[in-house]
């Protein structure tokens, strides 16, 4: 009798790197760059409001659902939680200084202030928070339902604001629980979700990214009465906007979720499957993440990107020049040369070196873990 094949399922699902979350995180991080872009375009442009509105109605949910699928609820090992600090910990306080010297000499006011997170340094906060309190989470029975809960309550409390992006981090919440969910209860393999989707999946996907654009074009004058660009921050109470907090406050958080899971799960359709060129860029988020608000902060502060007429000129050309910078920001020459700040060796903080990582093994905002290889002059890779 022979012996049959292994199955094929067999490979350990750890032990294999799929292209695809590659290509999500970072078709997320061109994403981040380019929303930050166009800020300042939305001012003048009702198209460019439009797009910033789509932009941000899914893209930082869709960023916290990866992370969430490839975090452990698992009560952390020693090395699990040097990986916190050296991952996330470290690099706020690097930036953050960094920040402060950048705020300094350019507008004369540093304001030193850990606790409140400068720009885009937020999400490292969040994750950090969000791993500490997964494992107490994975304990309850419905955990996704108790976020929900979370972020929606945040919102009636106006003492819950920006300190430590405490806020932002609770509303914010169910999407990092969802993504773990899903990898909890193998929701994708089951599902079969990164199989090559047919046609009408992917035309399905794109009508909804349509109909959402038509949908922030058509009620322009509604949305800017509801200051909806803030609403997808997710970094206020509900008296922001409203004043007098009414009791369904709540559910404008709670129909907004509901139209960003929907987005989400349209954007990971189109997501392509294969290795492309910039799949592996995808591993290297942390470095685009962490040094593009430093590329646009001139750009914005100087109003260079004011008052810019035709929009159907200048809006395509920021968009073209916000892929660039994130191609750029990714690739090996500025990953050598700021290594030592996105990825430090923090071997000096702890008492037992050894749960410091090695060398080129440090994770990206999203989770993702890099093959043990080297890219520094030298290395013969």
């Amino acid at each position: 009798m022979s012996t049959p094949p292994p199955a094929t399922g067999s490979v350990p699902r750890q032990r294999r790197r799929v292209p695809y979350w590659d290509n999500a995180r970072f078709a997320c991080i061109v994403l981040v760059v380019l929303g930050h872009a166009i800020q300042r375009l939305t001012y003048d442009s009702d198209i460019a409001y439009a797009l910033y509105l789509v932009i941000y109605a899914f893209h930082m949910p869709a960023f916290a659902i990866i992370s969430g699928y490839f975090s452990k609820s698992d009560p952390p090992s020693r090395r699990q939680m040097a990986r916190v600090i050296t991952d996330i910990l470290v690099p706020y306080v690097i930036f953050e200084a960094l920040w402060w010297l950048m705020k300094g000499l350019v507008e004369g006011d540093p304001d030193p202030n850990l606790t409140q997170p400068s720009w885009t340094l937020w999400f490292l906060l969040a994750l950090g928070i969000f791993r500490l309190i997964l494992p107490y989470l994975a304990l309850l029975r419905w955990p996704l339902l108790w976020t929900v809960v979370i972020s929606i309550g945040v919102g009636y409390l106006p003492n819950v604001d920006s300190t430590f992006s405490l806020a932002r981090t609770l509303g914010f919440l169910p999407f990092f629980a969802l993504g773990w969910w899903l990898r909890e209860h193998d929701i994708v393999d089951r599902l079969r979700l990164l199989a090559r989707k047919a046609w009408w999946a992917r035309v399905s996907a794109v009508a909804v990214f349509a109909l959402t654009g038509w949908v922030a074009w058509a009620g322009l004058d509604r949305w800017h009465e509801m200051d909806m660009r803030n609403w997808l921050f997710y970094d206020q109470d509900y008296a922001h906007f409203l004043g007098d907090v009414p009791w369904w406050a709540g559910g404008v958080r709670l129909i907004l979720m509901a139209i960003a899971v929907i987005l989400c799960a349209a954007f990971f359709v189109i997501v392509p499957r294969g290795q492309f060129a910039f799949t592996k860029l995808g591993t290297y988020t942390m470095y685009v993440y962490l040094l593009h608000s430093f590329v646009l902060y001139p750009f914005r502060e100087s109003g260079v990107l004011r008052d810019l007429e035709p929009t159907w000129l200048w809006l395509p050309t920021v968009c073209v020049l916000a892929v660039a910078i994130a191609i750029v920001l990714a690739s090996k020459p500025v990953r050598w040369v700021f290594r030592p700040l996105v990825e430090p060796r923090s071997r000096w903080l702890f008492a037992d070196p050894s749960v410091t990582p090695q060398a080129g093994r440090a994770v990206d905002p999203t989770g993702s873990r890099r093959p043990q290889v080297t890219d520094r002059p030298g290395s013969g890779r």
